[in-house]
């Protein structure tokens, strides 16, 4: 005669503990009295949910393991964000060493430049600011053009294509100012940066390119992650 599960679950490793190891022998008894479920909560520097459900995966077979409180400090929608674009982005395996890491890390110090310079220009009109912003842009990106003897004619697609690209930047850059203006400059700055889940996901939709499961988690992950740190 088999034995049907209860609908009581037991909270292992109450308490300030400082080892986690007594909560496989808890887990294993909890199991042994038929209970349905087994509780693990997150304690800082003490127990890792992770580590410690998994080691109970290893010590029981029936019993549902379950997910208590967590850290704020490990376990915030920003971590999920995150981790989110780390797996869009992320190179594929068998491409090979990525290169211009330097060249991205220079463009990662200025991107958090512009934020702060934006943020610190207070109230004013986002319009202005971010007219400003793009005509520091454009002086210096004129520059390198002369100087580097880099000019020549365009096409009529690539300049009409280049002039969207030019209106949809300097649009996302009011609307960034206006959101930091009114709201914190962190959760902007993190919301925004997710722009890359959007980019791929066009991309299947226009391009019809093909993604792997790495780039589909992290655009479910980055997405449901707008939500959680907007509330």
């Amino acid at each position: 005669m088999t034995r049907t599960p209860l609908d009581l679950g037991a909270y292992a490793l109450p308490g300030r503990i400082q080892d986690p190891r007594p909560g496989l022998a808890q887990a294993v008894a909890g199991e042994a009295l038929g209970l349905g479920s087994i509780w693990v909560a997150e304690r800082w520097e003490k127990k890792e949910i992770a580590a410690t459900l998994g080691a109970l995966t290893q010590r029981t077979e029936r019993v549902k393991l379950v997910a208590g409180m967590t850290h704020f400090g490990t376990r915030h929608p920003i971590v999920l964000a995150g981790i989110g674009v780390w797996l869009i982005s992320r190179t594929e395996v068998g491409s090979g060493r990525p290169e211009g890491l330097g060249m991205a890390v220079l463009s990662g110090v200025g991107f958090a430049g512009f934020y702060l310079c934006a943020h610190q220009a207070g109230n004013a009109s986002a319009l202005w600011i971010a007219s400003c912003s793009r005509a520091g842009s454009l002086l210096v990106t004129a520059a390198i053009v002369l100087f580097g003897r880099h000019l020549r004619a365009l096409p009529a697609p690539v300049l009409g294509i280049a002039l969207t690209a030019g209106i949809l930047d300097v649009a996302g850059t009011v609307v960034f100012i206006r959101a930091s203006q009114i709201g914190r400059l962190d959760d902007a700055v993190v919301i925004s940066s997710l722009y890359p889940a959007i980019t791929v996901l066009l991309a299947r939709i226009f391009l019809h390119e093909h993604f792997s499961r790495a780039r589909t988690i992290g655009m479910v992950a980055a997405l449901a992650a707008v939500p959680m740190i907007a509330g």
